[in-house]
């Protein structure tokens, strides 16, 4: 391995973009190769770690910092390079065209560029460095570093996660089916997800490199299977999802809840083990998103409000509009007092999808009773029969 890991875990950060919740904190990744020309791939967030500049200075001994590395100008990755540039004025700033306007306009920079484009190489003595660009994984300036000597990928945003480090930096040093593999889902349905069409071309350029380590810019290093990450990418980039359904809610006094529960236990009776039912109210969005994403049945409910469906609801599908998680098979429902307006309005979201409906929507006036829950048991069959059928 010929990189050193400079990285730090946020644990006192909340929300990560001020918006995704971090309750497990989320570590910044940055990496030092002290080859005869040294070079530091991607800073860290600011004033993240107190002692950066030091370990960077003790690493090299001496020797001057010459390239610094900008795979993505995002903040939290970004952070320190005016830092850095104080430290190392002489240091060559490396990245691409669209790179340097959005470097001048977040720290005036605009001297000492090294302009790099796809495929491009530079020579740090014993290794070599060549560039690819992933434009949009998931910024415009977005790229990858390839370490050619010993096939390091420097992926950025690719294959992160959220969550902290826990002492255990490298794949086989940590838990992640049972920790890692949750978090990194929803990294992706929150931050990568809209850009998929974008995941498959990058995937299309880095077709023929071989992988010994691949290090994102957020949680571990792979280097005992660096092609299992890179086939979860592949995985939800391509929209393929899990037999299960999502069930979520928007209920003022209950009743639209007690709906969603008799259509889960409905759908549950025809064989359907993962079903997770969410309150949107009670359930950070951030959440329900990644189960979208893992799941193919999906099944949105809304009281009426204000003739409309719930404002929280209403956020909910202006995220899955952002995210747009395809191929997933839907049914809707929702209950009204006096007027309705919720299933409507989840009727407009759902014909900008492209998802298959199974059956028409359900809406109850009142309090659910037997026989207004009837319909629910066709919902359940559809969507079972639907997602039981369907390639994973």
């Amino acid at each position: 391995m010929n990189f050193h890991y400079l990285g730090v875990n946020d644990r006192k950060k909340s929300l990560f973009e001020n918006n995704w919740p971090l309750p497990h904190g989320v570590s910044y990744n940055s990496y030092l190769i002290p080859d005869e020309h040294p070079a530091l791939i991607d800073t860290l967030e600011y004033g993240s770690h107190p002692r950066y500049l030091h370990n960077i200075s003790q690493i090299l001994d001496g020797k001057p910092l010459e390239y610094l590395v900008i795979n993505h100008t995002e903040p939290d990755h970004a952070g320190m390079i005016a830092e850095i540039v104080r430290q190392y004025p002489q240091i060559k700033i490396v990245g691409n065209h669209k790179t340097f306007k959005i470097l001048e306009a977040h720290f005036g920079l605009t001297e000492n560029l090294y302009e790099v484009t796809d495929c491009s190489e530079i020579d740090l003595g014993r290794q070599k460095l060549k560039f690819i660009m992933t434009p949009w994984v998931h910024w415009p300036e977005t790229m990858m570093t390839y370490n050619t000597q010993d096939q390091t990928l420097f992926s950025c945003d690719a294959f992160g996660t959220f969550g902290a480090l826990d002492g255990g930096i490298f794949d086989d040093e940590i838990d992640f089916d049972r920790f890692y593999f949750d978090e990194m889902l929803r990294y992706y349905a929150n931050i990568v997800g809209k850009y998929s069409n974008m995941v498959q071309k990058a995937f299309t350029k880095l077709a023929g490199y071989s992988f010994q380590y691949i290090c994102p810019s957020h949680g571990p290093i792979w280097r005992k299977e660096p092609m299992k990450v890179i086939g979860l990418y592949d995985k939800w980039s391509k929209h393929q999802a899990d037999e299960g359904v999502v069930v979520v809610y928007a209920s003022m006094y209950g009743h639209t809840g007690q709906i969603a529960d008799h259509i889960a236990r409905k759908i549950a009776e025809q064989g359907i083990q993962y079903i997770r039912v969410y309150d949107v109210s009670k359930t950070h969005t951030s959440y329900i998103l990644r189960d979208i994403w893992r799941y193919r049945g999906v099944v949105l409910g809304s009281c009426a409000y204000n003739n409309g469906m719930h404002p929280m609801m209403q956020h909910l599908c202006n995220e899955l509009e952002v995210s747009s998680p395809k191929n997933k098979v839907f049914g809707l429902f929702g209950s009204y007092s006096w007027n309705g307006g919720g299933v409507k309005t989840l009727q407009s979201f759902t014909a900008t999808t492209q998802w298959e409906e199974v059956v028409p929507p359900i809406e109850m006036m009142g309090a659910p009773t037997p026989e207004k829950l009837t319909p629910c048991s066709s919902l359940a069959q559809s969507i079972a029969r639907s997602i039981q059928s369907a390639p994973l």
